[in-house]
C-alpha cells in the first residue's frame, strides 16, 4: 500500500499515464467476459501491465514515489476555449466504458494511489506534478507514450518512458520525433496541430517544417510577426491567414502546470500491496494466471479453480462411449445443454476423401465424450500389434443417432475450423444446423494479433496446452493414420478438443456483441463455411491429358532457358543451386549489387535477379525464365494432376477461412488463387479446367473492385463520375495527370496510370513504380506528387489511414471488419512504413474481400430459387466459378451479376457501381 514519504532530492517519482494504459490494453490484447457477461478484457490487460512494471522496477533505482494518473470523465477547460477540441474523436467503445471504473479499483486494489480531477486532463496533472517534485529536487519518469508530454523533459530530471518498447526518452529522443529540443515543442505543435485532438493548427505545414521555422524564428510569435518574410507563397498566405489559429492551438497545447492537486505528492510513497486485497480483486475478476503469479510472488496461498470455462483440464475424466445405451445418455444431456462442441475424426485430411473414424461431443466444461465409430487395430507385428478391432458402435447406428442431434435447430452445435466438420458430415447425409465456430469468432475479434488455430486459442485464452496430433498419431515413418490409435488416446485427444472448443467459445462468444463485431460474425462469417463445404465437396473436373502436355511444354522452355543460362556462363552448373548461381554472378562475373545471407552465401533471391535482369545483364534473366517454368510445371501442370480425385476425377481444393488478415480466403492443396491471370502461361493452364458433358463453367469476375471502392471510401468525386460515366478509369487517369486526350492516346502512357492506380492502393513508393515501369525514381516520385494533384482525396485518405492505425492499431472495413496490424508498433521503421502501407490497402481490399463474401453467402440459396442446376465451385480473388447445364448459362450469368453487382446492399450503398463480367465456357481459360 502507498505510504506517507516527503519528496527529496533523492526522490525518484514515478507519474504513469493511466488513460494510455487503458487504451493500449484494449487495443492491444483480445477482449475478454467474466462469466457473468462483464467485459474485462481491458481490466486484465492494465493489472498485467501494471504488474509487470512493479516487478520490473524492483531494484536499484526502484521509485520512492508513484501514482497513476487518469482522464476524468467529461470535459477539460480545453474545450470552454475551444469547443471544437477534441470533437471529432469517437466516443468509447461500447465494451470499455463498464471497465473505466473497474481499473480504478484495480490501481486501488494494487495499493497505488489513483488521481483525477475534474475539467483537467492526465497530461496537466502529470504536469503539475513534475514541476512539483523538480522543485523539490526529485527525479521524474513519466510512463507514457503520448507525444504531448515531451514538452515536461529536462535531461537529468524528467524522461518520458514508453514501456510497451522498453525506450527511456529524453531531449535526443524528443528531437528525434520533433526536430527540436523539449522546451521547443509547443511551438512546433500550435504549426502542425493535432488531428486526433482536433487542434487546427496551420495548413499545409507538417513536423520537418514547423521545425525548421521554430529553428530559425525561435518561437512562435516571433515566426508570426515575420510571416510576411517567408518565401514560400502557400506557406506564406497560410501563416498570415491562420494566425490566431495558430496562436488558439499553443494555448491548446501547452499543459496546465498549476494545477489545485487532488492529492498531496507525499501520499504517493510505494510499498508491497497487500496480497489479500490485490488477490481478492483478481479472482473476483476471474484473472486465474494473473492471479496465481501474483499469490506465488507476494507468498499468498495458491488457489484452485474448478467449475467455469477457465477450471483445469482433466483429460482422464473424458469419457469413451462404445455403447448405443451411453451414446443415448449422451445424447439426452447434450438435448438438456443446448449448447454442444462437436468434432469429427478421420483418416485423411482432405474432407472429399475422408472417412469418419470417431466424433466427440462436449456438454459442459469438461464434460466431453468420444465415439468411436471405426478403429482397427493393425496386423501382428504393426506398431500397436495385432488384435481384433476394438469395442464401438457401428458407424451407420451411431449416425444414425446422432442425426437428429446435429440437425435440431434448438440446439447449438460449436466447432473449431467446422467447415472441414460440416463436409465430413454431409458425405455421411448429416446436415448440422446451427452452428457456430470459434475460429471465425477470434477471427472477427483478433484478425492481425494471433493466429486462430484451436492450440494457439486454448494457450491464449485458458493457459492450456492441448495434445498434438503428433502426440497420438507419431511423426514421419512412426507416424499413423488416426483409425489405429488406441481407444484411450484417442479419447483424450478428441475429447480434449471438444472440451477445448466449448470453453473458448463461453470466452469469445460473449465478447462479440459489446465489442460490436456481432454483426460481422454474422453476415460475414458464420454462413461461409457450409457454402465453401458444398464447393470443397463438388471439386472442379481437369483434364489430365492437357496438364500432361502443359507439363511437356514447360518441361521444354526450362529445358530451353537452361541451355541459355550455360552459354552465357561458359559452362554448366546447377542451375537450381542458390549457391553456384551466387558464385558464378557476383564470384566470377563480377556484377554489382551482390548482398550475402546469414549464412554467408550470395543471395539470388527474385529482387535480387529481376534487377540485374532489369539493368541488362543476361544470365540472371536467363535463370530467371527458367525458375518461371519449373513453378508452372511444379505447382500446376504436375500438382494439379496429382491432386485429380481418383474417385471423382475432379480437382477438391480446401478454401482457408482466417488465413489472411483482411478476409480474403486462401486455398491449399492444391493453391487455385496465385494461377498467373494476365500471361499466356496462365490461360493455358485456365484452359485445363473444364466443364462435365453436356456442361459449361460460367466465369463473374468483379470488374476493378478495388479501384472502385477507394473512390467510394477515399470519396474522390473524379473517380467516382469516371465510374459513374463507365470511363475507362486508366485513360481518364491519365488524361487527367498527363493533360493528353482520351481518344488515340497512346497505350504506354495509359499502362502508366494503371500502375500508379493500382500500386496506390497498395501504398505504392517511388522505388516500387520505377521497378514496375522501368523508370527512373526522381521520374516515378514525379508521377505519384503529378497523382495525388490531380486526386488530392487519396492523399488524404492514405494518410489518415496512416494516422488512424498509429492512433488505434487497426483500421476497418467499409462493412466494420477490424484488422489490426500490430506491426505499426515494431521498433523497426521498415516494419512500422509496411504497416502504414497495410493501413491503407486492408479497408480497401477487406471490403472488396467482403463484398464478395455477401455474394457467395446469397448466390446457393438465390440459384436454388430460380431452379437452377447450377453449382458454384471456385472463388478466385475477385472472381467466381460455377458449372451448370450449357442450356441454363445465360440465366445463371443474369443471376450471378445481380446478386454480386447488389452483393453490398442493403447494409450499404456504394456511391460507385459494382459491376461484373461474366461469360461461359467449355473450359475456364474461354469463360474468362
Amino acid at each position: 500500500m502507498a505510504v506517507q514519504r516527503k519528496l527529496d532530492s533523492d526522490s525518484h517519482l514515478y507519474l504513469i499515464d493511466g488513460s494510455g494504459y487503458i487504451f493500449r490494453a484494449y487495443h492491444a490484447l483480445p477482449p475478454l467476459t467474466r462469466s457473468d457477461g462483464t467485459p474485462v478484457g481491458a481490466v486484465q490487460g492494465f493489472c498485467n501491465m501494471l504488474w509487470k512494471l512493479l516487478e520490473d522496477l524492483k531494484g536499484e533505482d526502484q521509485p520512492s514515489h508513484l501514482a497513476v494518473i487518469f482522464d476524468h470523465s467529461g470535459k477539460s477547460f480545453r474545450n470552454d476555449l475551444y469547443d471544437q477540441y477534441k470533437a471529432n474523436r469517437p466516443p468509447a467503445p461500447e465494451d470499455l466504458v463498464p471497465q473505466f471504473p473497474l481499473i480504478r479499483d484495480a490501481t486501488r486494489a494494487f495499493g497505488v494511489p489513483c488521481v483525477e480531477l475534474e475539467n483537467y486532463e492526465a497530461d496537466d496533472l502529470i504536469a503539475t506534478y513534475t514541476r512539483q517534485a523538480r522543485e523539490a529536487g526529485a527525479r521524474v519518469t513519466i510512463v507514457s507514450s503520448d507525444k504531448d508530454l515531451m514538452q515536461l523533459i529536462e535531461d537529468g530530471q524528467v524522461t518520458l518512458f514508453d514501456t510497451m518498447k522498453n525506450k527511456r526518452i529524453d531531449s535526443e529522443g524528443v528531437r528525434e520525433k520533433f526536430g527540436v529540443t523539449p522546451d521547443k515543442v509547443i511551438e512546433v505543435q500550435a504549426l502542425i496541430g493535432d488531428s486526433v485532438d482536433n487542434v487546427p493548427g496551420v495548413p499545409g505545414i507538417g513536423p520537418k517544417t514547423a521545425a525548421e521555422l521554430i529553428e530559425t524564428y525561435g518561437d512562435l510569435e516571433t515566426l508570426l510577426a515575420h510571416a510576411e518574410e517567408i518565401k514560400q507563397p502557400k506557406r506564406r498566405e497560410n501563416l498570415i491567414a491562420f494566425a490566431e489559429a495558430a496562436r488558439l492551438s499553443k494555448t491548446l497545447v501547452i499543459l496546465k502546470q498549476d494545477c489545485d492537486l487532488p492529492e498531496p505528492m507525499e501520499a504517493f510513497g510505494t510499498a508491497d500491496p497487500d496480497a489479500e486485497t490485490l488477490t481478492d480483486f483478481l479472482k473476483s475478476m476471474e484473472f486465474r494466471t494473473l492471479t496465481r503469479r501474483v499469490e506465488e510472488t507476494l507468498g499468498a496461498p495458491v488457489s484452485d479453480e474448478t467449475g467455469s470455462a477457465t477450471a483445469p483440464i482433466d483429460r482422464s475424466a473424458y469419457a469413451c462411449v462404445t455403447t448405443m445405451a451411453d451414446l443415448e445418455a449422451w445424447i439426452a444431456e447434450a438435448q438438456s445443454a443446448g449448447v454442444i462442441a462437436v468434432d469429427t475424426e478421420t483418416d485423411a485430411l482432405s474432407a472429399c476423401g475422408a472417412n469418419l473414424v470417431g466424433v466427440s461431443l462436449a456438454t459442459a466444461p469438461g464434460r466431453a465424450c468420444y465415439i468411436p465409430l471405426a478403429h482397427v487395430h493393425p496386423d501382428e507385428g504393426d506398431l500397436l500389434g495385432g488384435g481384433a478391432a476394438p469395442e464401438q458402435i457401428a458407424r451407420e447406428d451411431a449416425l444414425a443417432a446422432l442425426k437428429p442431434l446435429l440437425q435440431d435447430p434448438s440446439v447449438l452445435k460449436v466447432g473449431q475450423n467446422l467447415k472441414y466438420d460440416l463436409a465430413v458430415l454431409s458425405r455421411y447425409g448429416v446436415d448440422v444446423r446451427p452452428y457456430d465456430d470459434t475460429m471465425l469468432i477470434s477471427y472477427v475479434m483478433e484478425s492481425g494479433l494471433h493466429g486462430h488455430g484451436m492450440d494457439e486459442l486454448s494457450e491464449l485464452h485458458l493457459g492450456h496446452k492441448p495434445l498434438s496430433f503428433k502426440d497420438v498419431c507419431g511423426s514421419g515413418a512412426k507416424q499413423i493414420s488416426f483409425d489405429r490409435v488406441p481407444l484411450d488416446k484417442a479419447t483424450e485427444y478428441a475429447a480434449e478438443d471438444a472440451d477445448v472448443t466449448l470453453r473458448l467459445h463461453e470466452i469469445l462468444k460473449p465478447a462479440l456483441g459489446p465489442r460490436g463485431k456481432l454483426t460481422v460474425y454474422e453476415t460475414l462469417e458464420r454462413p461461409l463455411p457450409r457454402v465453401l463445404a458444398d464447393m470443397e465437396l463438388a471439386g472442379v473436373k481437369v483434364d489430365p491429358q492437357r496438364l500432361s502436355r502443359l507439363s511437356g511444354e514447360f518441361a521444354q522452355k526450362m529445358a530451353e532457358h537452361e541451355d541459355e543460362a550455360y552459354r552465357i556462363a561458359g559452362r554448366s552448373f546447377n542451375i537450381s543451386s542458390p549457391k553456384q548461381i551466387g558464385e558464378i554472378l557476383f564470384g566470377e562475373m563480377g556484377l554489382p549489387g551482390g548482398k550475402k545471407t546469414q549464412g554467408g552465401a550470395w543471395s539470388t533471391d527474385v529482387s535480387v535477379m529481376e534487377k540485374l535482369a532489369a539493368e541488362g545483364h543476361e544470365l540472371p534473366g536467363a535463370i530467371l525464365g527458367y525458375r518461371t517454368y519449373a513453378k508452372l510445371k511444379s505447382t500446376y501442370a504436375d500438382a494439379l494432376k496429382a491432386a485429380i480425385n481418383s474417385s471423382t476425377g475432379r480437382v477438391h481444393t480446401s478454401f482457408s477461412l482466417a488465413s489472411t488478415s483482411t478476409g480474403r480466403l486462401a486455398s491449399t492443396d492444391p493453391n487455385l488463387m496465385n494461377i498467373p491471370i494476365r500471361t499466356e502461361e496462365g490461360r493455358k493452364i485456365r484452359e485445363a479446367f473444364i466443364a462435365e458433358p453436356g456442361n459449361v463453367l460460367v466465369s463473374a469476375d468483379y470488374s476493378q473492385i478495388e479501384l472502385r471502392l477507394l473512390a467510394h471510401i477515399a470519396d474522390v468525386p473524379e473517380l467516382k463520375k469516371a465510374f459513374r460515366d463507365g470511363l475507362d478509369i486508366h485513360a481518364m487517369t491519365a488524361s487527367e495527370m498527363f493533360g493528353v486526350p482520351i481518344e488515340g492516346m497512346d497505350p504506354m502512357v495509359r499502362r502508366r496510370a494503371k500502375a500508379i492506380n493500382f500500386g496506390i492502393i497498395y501504398g505504392i513508393s517511388a522505388f516500387g513504380l520505377a521497378a514496375n515501369l522501368s523508370i527512373g525514381r526522381d521520374e516515378a516520385k514525379e508521377f505519384i506528387e503529378r497523382y495525388f494533384e490531380k486526386f488530392p482525396g487519396v492523399a488524404d485518405y492514405m494518410e489518415a489511414k496512416k494516422a488512424e492505425v498509429r492512433d488505434r492499431g487497426f483500421v476497418e472495413t467499409i462493412f466494420g471488419r477490424r484488422v489490426h496490424l500490430p506491426g505499426i508498433k515494431d521498433k523497426n521503421p521498415n516494419m512500422r512504413q509496411f504497416a502504414e502501407r497495410q493501413a491503407i490497402n486492408a479497408p480497401i481490399q477487406g471490403s472488396a474481400a467482403d463484398v464478395i463474401r455477401r455474394a457467395m453467402i446469397r448466390l446457393p440459396g438465390a440459384i436454388e430459387a430460380k431452379g437452377l442446376n447450377a453449382r458454384m465451385l471456385l472463388q478466385v480473388h475477385d472472381e467466381l466459378v460455377f458449372e451448370v447445364p450449357e442450356g441454363e448459362a445465360p440465366a445463371l450469368i443474369a443471376l450471378a451479376k445481380a446478386v454480386m453487382e447488389t452483393a453490398a446492399r442493403p447494409a450499404l450503398e456504394i456511391s460507385v457501381p459494382l459491376t461484373v463480367e461474366a461469360a461461359s465456357g467449355h473450359h475456364w481459360g474461354e469463360a474468362h
